[in-house]
């Protein structure tokens, strides 16, 4: 276990922004992590997890506490049950089992992060989520003192939720085991009109696993969401806000704003999301509230590639982000009476 003090913790994310943290632990095993997390319960230490940093925004002022940063290594298949350990990186996880021929998370490449963050935000894109897959979760529970493995069912998954997301200071994920399917190397059937257009089929067909994972890849670098040291456009979380999901009512009213705003004929992106409930898209928002791609002028920017990944452009302050964020979502909300919420978790700071 190797421990730092006063460390840097922007490198340790995407965004490559925050500042340092009072002691920084980084444990390579699961007796590691726990120890490293009953060490900081038992002092009364603030406790701060990092996996890969791609879904942080730590304030500039850093973290006064320890950041335990996991860095455990397992990739292991039994038949058709992959185990990962938490700290494992998630995209080369993805292709493991694209080469094993094996399908269920072959739309989720690309992603950047660790396995054991996919869980706690229900990690999902072009039409897969983890939790169509994630049989059991191996957790630290941090109240009972005791490592407890968790069902599907108990994770209590809904969009880029789940019970760990809710009770943030509870449990530590320590491994996650996924169901993937023998298919004969063909992938899961395509649920995103986007991806199977792209490779020529219908949605419902199924593909070789490898073109679905390169046609994901390619998709999602040409919106700047494939990490690239180069390419400013990535020095990102992704996408910053989720897609707001409204009430039949919240529904109409926003429908209303759009044609009143846009025009009759206007028609806003609407996707069924369970009984009286209706998600529509946060990039159309943002874009049709003026924000463009590139919107910006200060380091911290609107990508250029998308318009839901805001981006550090190169000497970025957290501040200058937040700032920038507060005005998407103030804009947004005059334009359509619509709230967004910030998919990154936050530390030291809040929009």
């Amino acid at each position: 276990m190797q421990v730092l003090h006063d460390a840097p913790l922007a490198p340790l994310t995407t965004f490559r922004l925050g500042g340092p943290a009072t002691r920084l632990v980084t444990a390579g095993t699961d007796a590691e992590v726990i120890a490293a997390v009953r060490e900081a319960d038992d002092s009364g230490t603030p406790l701060l997890v990092i996996g890969g940093g791609s879904n942080l925004v730590i304030g500039d002022k850093g973290f006064d506490g320890t950041a335990l940063r996991i860095a455990t290594r397992g990739f292991e298949l039994r038949g058709n049950t992959l185990e990962l350990a938490a700290g494992e990186v998630w995209s080369d996880a993805v292709a493991r089992t694209v080469e094993a021929g094996l399908a269920g998370i072959e739309c989720l490449a690309g992603i950047p992060g660790s396995a054991g963050a996919t869980p706690i935000q229900n990690v999902g894109a072009y039409g897969q989520e983890v939790s169509s897959t994630i049989t059991e979760v191996i957790a630290y529970d941090r109240r009972a003192g005791r490592t407890v493995t968790l069902a599907n069912e108990e994770c209590a998954f809904s969009y880029r939720h789940s019970r760990f997301k809710a009770d943030p200071d509870r449990y530590v994920v320590l491994r996650v085991r996924f169901g993937l399917e023998d298919a004969d190397g063909l992938s899961a059937p395509l649920k995103y009109a986007e991806t199977a257009r792209a490779l020529g089929v219908a949605t419902g067909d199924r593909v070789p696993l490898a073109d679905a994972r390169e046609t994901v890849l390619k998709l999602r670098a040409g919106k700047g969401m494939v990490l690239d040291p180069e390419d400013h456009d990535t020095w990102s979380a992704g996408s910053f806000f989720t897609n707001p999901i409204l009430t039949d009512e919240q529904f109409a009213a926003f429908h209303a704003r759009v044609r009143e705003r846009l025009g009759e004929g206007a028609e806003p992106p609407a996707y069924p999301a369970g009984e009286g409930r209706t998600k529509t898209s946060a990039a159309w928002l943002i874009d049709k509230a003026g924000f463009t791609k590139g919107y910006g002028t200060g380091p911290a920017r609107i990508s250029t590639k998308h318009t839901l990944a805001l981006t550090n452009r190169g000497g970025a302050t957290t501040q200058d982000l937040l700032a920038l964020a507060r005005e998407v979502v103030d804009g947004v909300r005059a334009a359509f009476g619509v709230t967004l919420v910030n998919e990154p978790v936050t530390v030291g700071v809040s929009l």
